[in-house]
């Protein structure tokens, strides 16, 4: 049975408040953050895909949007790393301070430059974030920050995005932490190809199942 909390609300400061929905199955093992995309929000189909592979793993997630309806307005926001890092960062203070997430080992999953900032975000947080998924990510957005990174880190690409491919190699290179870069053969860039986002919630879930202890 799933304990579904809907319209959460995360504290950001400065007034902002940003919405999510929160899900714990019975006897959650671990916890996942979703950070999506540039032009996505906590609607995505995609990651609604994968969190509901996670529940079945025992696996609370938190889909939220980083941002606000008038922020997303402004495009340049969708690519502030560091705005979306620190947003990231809130949502994960707050999962630290509810009774139900607290003291569940946690995860970030990001997509698109969303794993960017999540990779940069496990890099502030150490040891205390345990596994981050990249899905069709730019970690190289992570820029000097991904050497930091602890957390052990999981890319996922298309074996169709060629140009993510190399970016992704690129970043895989400067991570000093336990890893694994998994290429989807026929996959490209959203992985629409039938088949494909089963595998990549299918790799996501038994990462996490893995390193969330």
């Amino acid at each position: 049975m799933l304990a579904v909390k809907e319209e959460i609300s995360i504290p950001a400061g400065n007034g902002v408040h940003l919405d999510g929905e929160l899900i714990i199955p019975e006897d959650a093992q671990g916890l996942v953050i979703f950070s999506h995309g540039s032009g996505s929000s906590r609607h995505s189909m995609r990651n609604i895909f994968v969190a509901r592979k996670l529940h079945e793993q025992k696996m609370a997630t938190l889909l939220f949007d980083l941002l606000t309806e008038e922020e997303d307005k402004d495009k340049a926001n969708r690519f502030n790393i560091e705005l979306l890092t620190q947003r990231l960062e809130k949502a994960y203070l707050w999962t630290s301070q509810q009774n139900e997430t607290y003291g569940l080992p946690t995860g970030f999953f990001g997509a698109s430059t969303g794993a960017a900032s999540a990779l940069k975000a496990a890099a502030r947080k150490g040891d205390r974030v345990k596994a981050v998924v990249s899905r069709g990510g730019r970690p190289d957005l992570a820029g000097d920050e991904l050497p930091q990174v602890s957390a052990a880190s999981l890319f996922i690409i298309g074996g169709e995005d060629d140009h993510v491919i190399q970016l992704n190699k690129q970043a895989y290179r400067l991570l000093n932490t336990q890893k694994q870069l998994e290429i989807i053969p026929g996959a490209g860039h959203l992985f629409e190809e039938p088949g494909t986002m089963e595998k990549v919630a299918e790799l996501a879930a038994a990462w996490y199942k893995r390193h969330l202890k």
